[in-house]
């Protein structure tokens, strides 16, 4: 067998993105927001899950998936994903988060030249040469 050949469908289709039994397309997730939000589906049970399954089946309009009897996952979040949301939004790895190394302001810091050039005419007039 030569190396780099998918040995399974699952990751035929993936890669090729059709059905080798059929030839047909299929849809495969491979952006990270789509497959973060799949595995959020496929482990809906889990309460730090429960605001992406929401947030996908609010996107795929299968709202009445959300709360009553019939539901997959209630209508209110439980204390446990609302606890969970509030430490992931505190991790580092939060798509949100400011690095430290972007609080330094100023041109080119922390290299000789870091003031900002004036181009000519414009900004402060320049002082007048002193006589010599």
């Amino acid at each position: 067998m030569q190396s780099g050949q998918p040995f399974d469908i699952a990751t035929c289709m993936y890669y090729t993105g059709i059905d080798p039994f059929t030839n047909k397309p299929v849809k495969t997730a491979k952006n990270l927001g789509d497959r973060k939000l799949q595995r959020a589906l496929m482990q809906f049970f889990k309460p730090e899950n429960y605001f992406a399954v929401r947030e996908a089946l609010v996107k795929a309009g299968r709202g009445d998936l959300i709360g009553g009897c019939d539901g997959l996952i209630p209508s209110d979040p439980p204390k446990d994903a609302i606890e969970a949301r509030r430490r992931s939004a505190n991790s580092p790895d939060h798509y949100h988060a400011v690095p430290k190394t972007a609080a330094k302001t100023g041109y080119r810091p922390n290299r000789p030249t870091q003031t900002r050039r004036t181009k000519p005419g414009r900004g402060p007039n320049p002082s007048p040469p002193t006589g010599g």
